[in-house]
C-alpha cells in the first residue's frame, strides 16, 4: 500500500513539475532566473505578467481568438461526425471495418504533409485573416479521430433501446436527439476535448493563414513575444504567457472531468 502511494506521489510530482517550474519562472526576476541560488534584493516580480497583459494587441485578445476558433471547430466537427459515426455503426461488419481502417490511416497521417495543398486552397478561396475560415481545416483534420471515437460509442449501445423507441413511433431524428445522444454524452465530451485541444495548440496553419496581429491565435502570439530573438529569450514573459494560456484548459478539464473520464474509459470493461 505504501509503495503504491509513493509511486502515485512520484508520478504526480513528475507530471506537475513542468507546470510548477513555469509558475515559478513567471514570478521570478530575470536576475533570479540567471542565478537562482544566489541572494537577491528582489526575487519576485509581477513585471512579466504586466508586460504580457499590456501587450498590443492585448494578450486576452489572443486567448479569445483561440477560444473562438477552438469552440467553432469543435462544433463543426461534432455536427459532421455524429451522423457519420451513427451511420458507420449501422453498416455491415466487413464494410464498417474497411471504413474504420481508412479512418485510422487518415487519423495517423501527418497533416503537415497536406500543408502546401491547404495553403493553395486557402489562397484560391481567399480565406486568409479569418478565424471562421481557420476553424474549417481544423474541423476537417479532426474528423477521422472524432468519427472513430463516436462510432465505438454508438456501437456499444444496446439495439433494444432504439427498437423500443421505434415501436413507440419516434422518428430517426427524434431517436437520435432524445435517446442516443444523451446516452453517449461522455464520449461526446471526451471527443470534444480532444478536438478543442488540437485547435488550441495548432501552429503551422494559424501562422500562415493569419497575418493580422489582432487575429493571431495563442501559439502564434506566444512565438512573437516582444524581445525574443536568437540571442535573447524572454523566459519570464514566456512563462507568464504559458501560465495564462493554461488556465482556460485547466478550468475546462476540471469542469468536464467526470464525463471525460467516463468517455475515455467506456468500453474498457465488459460484462
Amino acid at each position: 500500500m505504501r509503495v503504491n502511494r509513493t509511486l502515485i506521489l512520484l508520478l504526480g510530482i513528475w507530471s506537475l513539475a513542468p507546470l510548477i517550474w513555469q509558475v515559478y519562472t513567471s514570478f521570478c526576476t530575470d536576475q533570479a532566473l540567471v542565478t537562482p541560488f544566489a541572494e537577491h534584493a528582489q526575487r519576485w516580480t509581477l513585471a512579466h505578467y504586466q508586460s504580457v497583459l499590456h501587450s498590443d494587441p492585448p494578450f486576452l485578445k489572443y486567448l479569445f481568438n483561440s477560444l473562438f476558433t477552438g469552440v467553432l471547430s469543435t462544433l463543426l466537427t461534432l455536427i459532421l461526425a455524429l451522423p457519420a459515426s451513427y451511420s458507420l455503426s449501422k453498416l455491415k461488419k466487413q464494410t464498417a471495418n474497411l471504413i474504420r481502417g481508412l479512418l485510422v490511416g487518415c487519423a495517423l497521417f501527418p497533416y503537415v504533409l497536406l500543408f502546401l495543398a491547404l495553403l493553395e486552397v486557402a489562397r484560391f478561396l481567399q480565406l486568409g485573416n479569418s478565424l471562421i475560415a481557420l476553424a474549417i481545416p481544423y474541423a476537417a483534420l479532426s474528423q477521422p479521430l472524432a468519427v472513430l471515437l463516436l462510432t465505438n460509442a454508438f456501437a456499444d449501445l444496446p439495439t433494444e433501446l432504439e427498437d423500443a423507441a421505434r415501436v413507440e413511433g419516434l422518428s430517426l431524428l427524434q431517436r437520435f436527439r432524445w435517446i442516443l445522444l444523451p446516452l453517449i454524452a461522455p464520449a461526446i465530451a471526451s471527443t470534444s476535448i480532444l478536438v478543442f485541444l488540437f485547435s488550441w495548440n495548432e501552429y503551422p496553419i494559424a501562422l500562415t493563414w493569419i497575418s493580422d496581429a489582432s487575429k493571431l491565435t495563442l501559439p502564434v502570439a506566444m512565438a512573437r513575444i516582444a524581445g525574443s530573438s536568437i540571442h535573447s529569450v524572454p523566459y519570464g514573459p514566456y512563462a507568464a504567457a504559458t501560465v495564462l494560456g493554461s488556465i482556460p484548459l485547466i478550468l475546462l478539464v476540471m469542469a468536464f472531468q467526470k464525463p471525460i473520464v467516463s468517455g475515455l474509459t467506456s468500453g474498457a470493461v465488459k460484462g
